[in-house]
């Protein structure tokens, strides 16, 4: 892959110049269309042996078009703010929005790539990186995005020259530091290592082009026109993409019972019984939130179930236990202009808690294999390949000692007519019922159904789902809180014992 780049392609003056002026204008103009249109976001991302140009070639890239509609991102150590959430996050939060760019000095390659020598090709480690990366470059490209990945690439004796030449005068030797030196003296090896990187993740969306840079003309007019005809190609697909579906059929239940049918949903705890037990579980969250081991996780509380089933209900039983600048709760309703310019999951990505916080978010991602797939707001592609990315994004995040607690809440049809009613009967709960509830209770049967369906797929041993009969409010405000506090109480433990 590297050694067809070690060409020695040069461009003198004249045919820079002249290749230079046409491009940047074609640049300027492809750069005009993709903001106009808005239908997809564009991200560069800048690997390479050091010296080789990535600050020149950002900085050119930013004087040929309009540096207004491009943000630059480089990674360095993680802060404190990153550090306590998901590796990831640093990245996911600056995807650029529908049509704009972002170029990305290593972007999520940068842990893999720079530490060559510490995280060796065939490392269960090595793996599952990789596998995150590839997992994130097809969800990208499945919403649209155009991932342009670029290794500029230099020979080792052509490195050591350049070092040899920016060492030596005392205007460029800042351009040098320690780690270019131990790349070129470990040069052999990390050629090896980043050669099974670049073709384990040279994806037919997101595909390496691996650029000589000895000769800076031909390293800028390359990249440049790389760009370009990514963006026009990229724009005849987007009108006549075919979404894929990566997802095993749905197939109709053979004795016609749905999960959702199976739930046991009444109760006989009464009042005085619940006020009881309610306090004791408070008492039981409230001292597991303020544990020293604690500190090292998250909680993200997902609440999902038919209208009027108690959600709100039950989340302000556990808010009621904490302290108010310990979590958060987060309502999802229609996508804004802001959040549909953007990946699906960036909306969710962007509230995820940091470690010692609880984030409970009152419906979810879920809402696009729900509301989404029965509206018709998503392409059956769209919903059906969601699953697997839902999966990967709560097993990453859940890697990430984040808690992942997911409640659905189920009532009867009878019952939620029961509450409707109760809620226009009653002055202040006239807000919680709305001419879109009493049109969803006709599609009583397709929220069932996809109900049904995400939680078969979405069940996972690192994120399951607790299914609460909720026709008695008391019985699920009850289970709702037992079921936290036991999941926090198995991911702390471990740490607890540790101290001990």
């Amino acid at each position: 892959m590297f050694a067809a780049a070690e060409l020695g392609h040069k461009l003198d003056k004249e045919q820079y110049k002249q290749a230079a002026d046409q491009l940047r204008q074609q640049l300027l103009t492809i750069q005009f269309q993709l903001k106009e249109r808005g239908d997809f976001p564009v991200i560069i991302l800048l690997g390479g042996v050091p010296t080789a140009g990535r600050g020149q070639v950002a900085n050119l890239l930013l004087e040929w078009m309009d540096p207004r509609h491009i943000a630059t991102h480089a990674f360095g150590p993680p802060t404190d703010e990153e550090q306590a959430r998901p590796p990831f996050w640093r990245y996911w939060r600056v995807l650029p929005p529908k049509g704009q760019m972002a170029i990305l000095f290593g972007g999520w390659y940068s842990g893999p790539m720079w530490n060559e020598l510490h995280l060796q090709p065939g490392s269960a480690e090595y793996e599952h990186e990789l596998l995150k990366i590839v997992r994130l470059e097809k969800m990208l490209a499945d919403e649209g995005a155009l991932v342009l990945k670029f290794w500029l690439h230099l020979p080792q004796e052509q490195l050591k020259k350049r070092l040899k030449k920016l060492s030596g005068d005392e205007r460029t030797a800042w351009r040098v530091d320690e780690s270019d030196q131990w790349f070129l003296e470990h040069y052999e090896a990390i050629m090896r290592s980043q050669q099974d990187l670049l073709q384990r993740t040279n994806l037919a969306d997101a595909p390496w082009r691996v650029i000589e840079s000895s000769d800076e003309r031909y390293r800028d007019i390359t990249v440049g026109t790389h760009i370009l005809q990514a963006i026009q190609h990229h724009m005849e697909r987007e009108s006549v993409r075919q979404k894929r579906v990566d997802a095993a059929p749905l197939m109709p239940s053979i004795d016609g019972v749905r999960l959702l049918d199976k739930i046991a949903l009444d109760s006989d705890l009464d009042k005085a019984r619940y006020t009881e037990e309610l306090e004791a579980l408070q008492g039981r969250l409230y001292r597991l939130t303020r544990e020293p081991a604690f500190a090292k996780h998250s909680v993200v509380c997902v609440f999902e179930g038919m209208d009027a089933a108690g959600k709100g209900g039950a989340i302000r039983r556990i808010t009621a236990a904490l302290d108010a600048r310990q979590y958060r709760t987060i309502p999802i309703a229609a996508p804004t202009e802001e959040e549909r310019a953007q990946p699906y999951l960036w909306r969710f990505w962007r509230h995820l808690p940091p470690h010692g916080q609880i984030t409970l978010f009152d419906r979810s991602w879920y809402g696009r294999v729900l509301v989404e797939r029965i509206e018709g707001f998503a392409s059956r592609a769209d919903w059906m390949r969601a699953y697997g990315e839902i999966n990967d994004f709560e097993a990453q995040i859940s890697a990430a000692n984040v808690i992942v607690v997911k409640f659905w809440l189920a009532i009867s049809n009878e019952e939620q007519l029961r509450r409707f009613k109760e809620r226009e009967a009653i002055e202040y709960k006239r807000f919680k019922i709305t001419a879109e509830d009493w049109r969803n209770r006709e599609k009583w049967d397709a929220y069932i159904e996809a109900g049904s369906d995400l939680i078969e797929r979405t069940g996972t041993a690192l994120a399951p789902w607790e299914v609460i009969g909720a026709n008695n409010k008391y019985h699920a405000r009850l289970a709702v809180l037992r079921h936290l506090c036991e999941r926090i109480e198995a991911a702390i433990a471990p740490h607890k014992s540790k101290k001990k």
